[in-house]
């Protein structure tokens, strides 16, 4: 039997299907029940995949010339379209007749059919029949009736074995490969017995015009007779073929350690199990994912599930006939004549096709239709699984197979190691990714070379291109992460050289999270774009969503990683990739990070991006798109509250910039004036006071003292002044300022407004509250005529001025003002941005010192909410909330609940912004007064004299804080703690 013969057949006037099979290459024998009512004309197509094969071709019943004879269920049609193909190279039709005198008590037989015209995986698909013809039930009315006993099934559709049959009536009846009946069981009756019904060719052949019919579209009917007798000398086709169960060509598994896969084992053999409609299964992954490995211990474990199991390489066609002949050479034995490779393949499909339940396993597929004209001939018969890194362009559903969970990857290394450190282990996981070929081959080189992890993951950051591509001792030296993916590569690059420049641009930034926008500049537009995302993804080489794309760790450090034998991997392709994924990022970073609320999110989506690319890139390589992405990632965590983590930044941004630029450039001196900056805003003035000074020093030589970034660097200079308690030098300074911006920049000038304001706020700091109100004042005037009544420059003067009527005691006067303030901020900025918050943090104190405890409470409570919301629970500001909160409390006598959230805040504070920030000492001295409420007195004492001399040296003997402290110890020691207040 030649599966490529079968053909399904239509008859749209009764609605009906069924199958016939090609006895030439026109002429289709089925039942003659498939066409009655049809006016003679029906429409048949193939079943295997070919040029045409999908396309339905008119037919006409050539025999019987009268479909009157009830007895003969059987017809032949002629196919009318001049369009009709047949596909080349099909094995003849061999005709049979059953000798009822010298059959053995069973003869095996076979059929194949369109029951229901089923589709699996969005293709046709037929049903196989195995069973036996018996001597003495067998042959009925002198030989025309056949009776077969059905034995097995592929694939049925039910999980007992049994099926229904309806649209198998005229399917062709074989018996040791020779075509001996019709099966004619009416299609309406969806027969679900264990027997059907065929008439046989040898009375066929006896009717009037069937041999003539026949003969005349080029057959030849000629009967061998099919019994014990026939089965003598050497099988004449594939289909007469029969070896024992159990045959295969397993590779041994390739360790024996195999962790983690549980359900993915599980989740396969569900998909190949006998009840499953699967014929054919696809599992896909990255590289090194461990496809190989699991499909090989399906194989292991199913084995005696299977007639056959065959393992073919499939990484091109050539070798996909390869491991095709092989089966054949195994199957055939030293049967002559030998074949050529093409030969021995069709041979082997052809046995395939007729001999059921087996297995073949494609491993490492790289193109669907490298398979597809194998995978389509074999649909039928038996289970096909398929390993590929291509994720896509598959029939079915393919199994995705993702990287091993942590505790799996632990577990591997710890037997391949035989122990270790485990969070050296785990560290080591996360930066292998989990992936299970790399974690295998760290194991084993860890257990070779008597080495640690921790060693291990210090040669895989220093030397990163010889580790990937090491294989340990008695590994396959092919199979290292580096050669795995080369292969992925050369296939990308072959389709779009630019896929594989989105993966070199790509491992420079944060393996998940990669915006896609960020690389448009490389495709004509968003739908070339999208198809080159979609082609990587495809082969498992990212992952995408609507937004954004991953990369797998270890692939971005090959990625980046020069080899000069790896042609996608050239010292300066990497280079120019650092350099292009450096400027993409350089112009996707929002303006102003620290003021601007809208680019915040934004800032958050890229943070972990511009962070991995710096922290890839060697300082000393640092060129003007880095030095601009370390300054501007500083700004944005100085606005977010984390000014440690900005110093990093600013301190190599500075360095950079001497070494590129020198001392005296311009850009220099700005690096050097931002660190000064967050080492201010670190509250550690003793740093900042000597970078603010030389930074002034160099721009009155190179700039002069009138020029606007001395005037600035004057500025800056007070405010640290001011910073570290030291007025007596940061008012002058101010008012110097002040004098020279209104000589230089004219009085309107918004620096200028700015130097009005600063100083202000020192007059206020030292108790001037008339002189302090009075500048606001004139300051506020200023603004509103020049910038306008929602600048947020003249909303910051009104909320200054408005906090300075609350320190000089007029209270509702404040409240009122700061009312506004708070609305007209969050229409213009704004609900949740930082100033907004600010003002409704202010009001609730002029709330709290007006009595109104309820509504400062709401506030605090409101403000504090949107804090955690926008700026996370460890920005300064969410922590000056929960200060003010805590003192709400203790004034309102809860002090039980004021001392918890003080030791929360001080705990927070400690580990966020260090024991010297001036925060920090606040906090410290708002603890003790509440433990002085508590009438914890003595421990009170004890935290004021250590606070005392934390003050005194950090900030100054004469500092704000510090004269306060001193106020609140002396009253301490005589129990009275009048002098206590909250924190703006």
């Amino acid at each position: 039997m030649d599966v490529r013969r079968v053909v399904e057949i239509w008859n749209p006037g009764a609605g009906c299907s069924g199958t016939g099979y090609l006895v030439a290459d026109r002429i289709v024998l089925t039942a003659l029940h498939n066409v009655l009512g049809s006016t003679g004309r029906v429409e048949v197509r193939r079943l295997v995949p070919g040029a045409g094969a999908d396309r339905w071709a008119t037919a006409e019943l050539l025999w019987p010339e009268r479909a009157q004879d009830p007895e003969v269920d059987v017809a032949l049609i002629q196919v009318a379209d001049g369009a009709w193909t047949v596909p080349d190279g099909m094995d003849p039709v061999r005709w049979g007749r059953i000798d009822a005198a010298v059959v053995e008590e069973r003869l095996g037989c076979l059929a194949v059919g369109f029951p229901r015209s089923e589709v699996r995986d969005g293709v046709r698909d037929t049903k196989e029949i195995r069973g036996h013809v018996e001597s003495l039930t067998g042959l009925k009315s002198g030989g025309e009736r056949i009776t077969v006993y059905v034995d097995r099934v592929a694939a049925p559709s039910k999980p007992d074995g049994k099926s229904r049959w309806s649209g198998t009536s005229g399917a062709a009846l074989f018996a040791r490969g020779r075509l001996v009946g019709v099966v004619t069981t009416d299609r309406a009756r969806d027969y679900e017995a264990d027997q059907l019904t065929a008439v046989s060719v040898a009375s066929l052949a006896a009717r009037p015009g069937f041999a003539m019919a026949v003969k005349a579209a080029g057959g030849d009917l000629v009967l061998e007779d099919v019994s014990a007798a026939s089965d003598a000398g050497p099988p004449h086709s594939a289909y007469d073929v029969e070896v024992p169960r159990g045959i295969h060509n397993l590779p041994d598994l390739p360790s024996r350690i195999f962790v983690g896969r549980d359900e993915a084992l599980a989740a396969l053999g569900r998909a190949l199990s006998e009840d499953s409609q699967t014929i054919t299964q696809t599992l896909h992954g990255l590289g090194g994912v461990g496809k190989t490995t699991l499909a090989l211990h399906y194989a292991h474990d199913h084995r005696d599930e299977y007639r056959l199991v065959w393992w073919i390489r499939a990484d091109t066609p050539d070798l996909i006939d390869a491991g095709l002949a092989a089966l054949a050479a195994r199957l055939r034995g030293g049967r002559a004549p030998a074949l050529a490779t093409a030969q021995a393949a069709s041979w082997a499909i052809g046995w395939l096709q007729t001999h059921p339940g087996w297995l073949l396993v494609f491993d490492n597929v790289e193109r669907p239709e490298d398979v597809r004209p194998v995978t389509g001939q074999l649909r039928a018969a038996g289970r096909q699984l398929l390993t590929s890194r291509c994720g896509g362009g598959w029939s079915g559903d393919p199994l995705p197979l993702p990287v091993l969970d942590t505790e799996a990857s632990l577990d591997l290394l710890a037997r391949l190691t035989n122990g270790g450190d485990e969070e050296e282990a785990r560290a080591l996981a996360e930066e292998l990714g989990h992936l299970p070929l790399a974690l295998e081959q760290a194991g084993a080189f860890i257990a070779q070379t008597s080495i640690t992890i921790g060693e291990y993951r210090e040669m895989l950051r220093e030397y990163a291109r010889h580790t990937t591509d090491a294989a340990p001792a008695g590994s396959d030296p092919t199979r290292t992460m580096a050669r795995i993916w080369r292969i992925t590569l050369d296939a990308l690059h072959e389709r779009d050289p630019r896929a594989v420049e989105i993966l070199r641009v790509a491992a420079w930034y944060a393996p998940t999270g990669i915006p896609r926008d960020l690389f448009a500049p490389l495709a004509e537009n968003p739908v070339d774009l999208a198809g080159l995302l979609a082609l990587l993804a495809n082969y498992n080489m990212i992952t995408i969503d609507r937004s954004t794309l991953g990369v797998h760790r270890l692939v971005q450090t090959v990625a980046r990683t020069p080899a000069d034998d790896d042609p996608h991997r050239g010292r300066e392709l990497i280079d120019e990739a650092r350099v292009q994924a450096a400027a993409w990022l350089c112009g996707a970073l929002p303006d102003d990070p620290d003021e601007n609320v809208a680019g915040w999110p934004t800032w958050r989506h890229l943070l972990p991006h511009t962070e991995a690319l710096l922290a890839a890139w060697r300082p000393a390589e640092d060129n003007d798109s880095t030095l601009f992405v370390l300054n501007q990632v500083a700004l944005y965590l100085q606005g977010q509250g984390e000014p440690l983590r900005a110093i990093d930044f600013l301190r190599r941004n500075l360095e950079g910039s001497l070494r590129l630029k020198g001392t005296g450039h311009l850009d220099t001196l700005t690096a050097r004036n931002n660190l000064a900056s967050a080492h201010e805003r670190a509250g550690d003035v003793s740093r900042a006071i000597p970078l603010f000074e030389e930074t002034l020093a160099e721009r009155l030589q190179i700039l002069g003292k009138d020029h606007p970034h001395t005037l600035t660097s004057r500025n800056n200079l007070a405010c640290v002044y001011e910073a570290a308690g030291d007025l007596h030098r940061a008012i002058p300074l101010y008012e110097e300022t002040l004098v020279d911006r209104q000589r230089v920049l004219g009085g309107n000038h918004p620096q200028t407004l700015s130097s009005s304001n600063n100083l202000a706020y020192a007059y206020s700091s030292v108790g001037e509250l008339d002189r302090a109100i009075a500048l606001y004042e004139k300051t506020l005037a200023g603004r509103l005529r020049v910038l306008g009544e929602d600048h947020p420059d003249t909303l910051m003067s009104r909320h200054n001025l408005a906090s300075a009527y609350k320190d000089a005691g007029d209270v509702p006067r404040s409240i009122s003002m700061l009312e506004k303030v708070w609305s007209d901020r969050s229409r213009v900025l704004g609900a949740v941005h930082p100033d907004s918050l600010a003002s409704r943090n202010n009001l609730a104190h002029a709330y709290l010192r007006d009595g109104q405890t309820d509504r400062a409470r709401l506030l605090f409570e409101g403000n504090l909410a949107d804090q955690l919301r926008v700026l996370g629970e460890e920005h300064p500001d969410t922590l000056t909330t929960q200060n003010n909160l805590a003192f709400l409390w203790e004034f309102s006598d809860d002090v039980s609940r004021a001392l918890r959230l003080y030791e929360e805040v001080l705990t927070v504070r400690l580990r966020v912004l260090g024991e010297d920030h001036p925060d920090t000492l606040v906090s410290r001295n708002n603890l003790a007064q509440a433990l002085e409420s508590r009438g914890r007195t003595s421990s009170a004492v004890e935290l004021y004299v250590e606070l005392l001399a934390d003050c005194v040296r950090v900030l100054s003997p004469d500092h704000p804080t510090t004269l306060l402290v001193r106020r609140n110890l002396a009253a301490a020691r005589a129990r009275n703690w009048k002098f206590r207040k909250p924190t703006d």
